[in-house]
C-alpha cells in the first residue's frame, strides 16, 4: 500500500540515515513511500549497518514501525532477505516473538512492486 510519507516517519528515516538529504528514490526518482526499503537498499553498506542503524531506533519508534508493517502501510517486498532475517530478530529481542513472527509473514507475504 503506497502512501505519503509523515513527518513520524521522515523523522524516523532521519534517525537511521541522517545523510538522507532528499526523499527521492535515486534509482527510479519517485519519493520514497516506506522507511524500510531505502535504508536497505540506499543507506546501508551491508547487512551489520542496516542493523545498526535500526538499533538507534527508540522502542517506541520500532513499534511504530512494526504497526505500519503489520496494517500493510510500510513496504517489505524490496528489503533484502538477509536484512529482514536481522530486523526480525530485533523484534523479537525488543518486543517479542510473536510480534516478530508476524513481521516475518508480512515479509513472506510481500513483494517489491514494480
Amino acid at each position: 500500500m503506497a502512501r505519503i510519507l509523515s513527518e513520524t516517519d521522515i523523522g524516523i528515516l532521519k534517525i537511521v540515515a541522517p545523510e538522507c538529504a532528499g526523499l527521492l528514490c535515486s534509482g527510479s526518482g519517485v519519493p520514497y513511500r516506506s522507511i524500510l526499503p531505502p535504508l536497505a537498499n540506499h543507506y546501508s553498506k551491508d547487512a551489520a549497518d542496516f542493523l545498526r542503524r535500526i538499533n538507534l531506533l527508540s522502542r517506541e519508534d520500532l513499534e511504530y514501525l512494526v504497526e505500519l508493517i503489520l496494517s500493510g502501510e510500510e513496504s517489505l517486498g524490496c528489503v533484502p532477505f538477509n536484512y529482514i532475517v536481522l530486523f526480525v530478530a530485533n523484534v523479537s529481542e525488543r518486543l517479542g516473538e510473536e510480534i516478530a513472527a508476524q513481521v516475518r509473514k508480512s515479509y513472506d507475504n510481500s513483494e517489491c512492486p514494480a
